[in-house]
């Protein structure tokens, strides 16, 4: 698996390489350093959605829900990790559910909301993907391609339709007992308190359908806030545009990242996908690879100090354990009372 990851990194790499190469990286710099102070508001811009993402997480658990500082605390580093760290988008996810399970939290409930939660994001982002994908048919006036479109998002909705069930029908307990056979006995999911407790407590949040609406409808007003991500950023680049052409290309350019998840940070296949969708709404692909570079600024400016407060977490859990075993007391929980 490691070795994976490691070759991935290495053909994200190549390809961002040789994205700046089709492009002039001193050119490509003078754009991205031309946009100055308005780093810090499209920075500040991508807190909003954060916030609103984080707001969808905590609807899922069941009362007295967590502070909302902690769920926002726990997703800025676990979109720290997955944004910047080779874990195929994964690795952030149980991060941030064990970072609140350690400070207190239900492992079970944790664990179900964290995977509830990334089956709603992906069902959102697969609707935001389906409005950008209408946005981008209106403007090539391609009628012909409906029935193409339409078959894709048939399979797409097919597919997570698929994956709920799966979670229903106790998939994780069933998961396990292959690892174990397989695996010789390893429990990967014992930090949330084993596999069957964590399919019941999935069913317990599905359970609760008005809740899991809320949660998805956050989700999806999540994506759309995330437009303003790439108004901002084209405007200071010098290339305004409208907002219809702007969630076109956050929606698809979301979606192609998606797709690349197996490359850290859709190295290379980011910047290819803005430069293509750029000329779709008139720009030219040099702005389209600017654009996912002042991306790429945002995510270091708030990934960088994400991965510092998750190492700065983490020793605080094994000094934790360190006074366990001298006998001194626990810190106390974190659920509101």
């Amino acid at each position: 698996m490691k070795r994976m990851a490691a070759l991935m990194l290495l053909v994200g790499l190549a390809l961002f390489t040789a994205m700046l190469a089709w492009q002039g990286a001193g050119a490509l710099a003078r754009a991205v350093a031309a946009v100055g102070w308005g780093l810090v508001a499209v920075t500040a811009w991508h807190l909003v959605p954060l916030v609103i993402d984080s707001h969808a997480w905590r609807l899922l658990f069941d009362r007295p829900r967590p502070p909302i500082l902690h769920i926002v605390w726990a997703r800025w580093i676990g979109e720290s990790i997955n944004g910047l760290l080779p874990v195929a988008q994964i690795g952030g996810d149980i991060a941030k559910a064990r970072l609140l399970i350690k400070r207190g939290l239900a492992g079970a409930e944790t664990g179900a909301s964290v995977v509830v939660d990334t089956t709603l994001a992906a069902i959102g982002q697969m609707l935001f993907a389906i409005a950008g994908l209408l946005m981008l048919l209106a403007l090539m006036s391609r009628p012909d391609l409906a029935w193409a479109l339409g078959i894709g998002i048939a399979a797409m909705l097919a597919i997570l339709a698929t994956f709920y069930r799966l979670q229903r029908g106790g998939m994780f307990g069933v998961l396990a007992g292959f690892v174990h056979r397989v695996g010789g006995g390893r429990a990967g999911l014992d930090f949330v308190g084993g596999a069957k407790a964590l399919d019941v407590a999935i069913a317990a949040i599905y359970a609760r359908p008005g809740v899991v609406l809320r949660g998805l409808a956050w989700r999806l007003v999540g994506w759309f806030v995330g437009t303003g991500e790439v108004w901002l950023a084209l405007y200071f680049l010098g290339h305004p545009v409208g907002v219809d052409d702007a969630l076109m290309i956050e929606a698809l350019g979301q979606a192609i990242r998606g797709a690349a998840f197996v490359i850290p940070g859709a190295l290379g296949v980011q910047e290819g996908g803005f430069a293509l969708l750029a000329t779709l709404v008139g720009l030219d692909a040099e702005t389209g690879v600017a654009l996912s570079l002042v991306k790429r600024v945002r995510e270091l400016s708030l990934g960088l100090p994400g991965l510092v407060a998750w190492q700065i977490a983490e020793g605080r859990i094994v000094s934790g354990r360190a006074r366990r075993i001298r006998g001194e007391k626990p810190r106390s929980s974190i659920r509101q009372t």
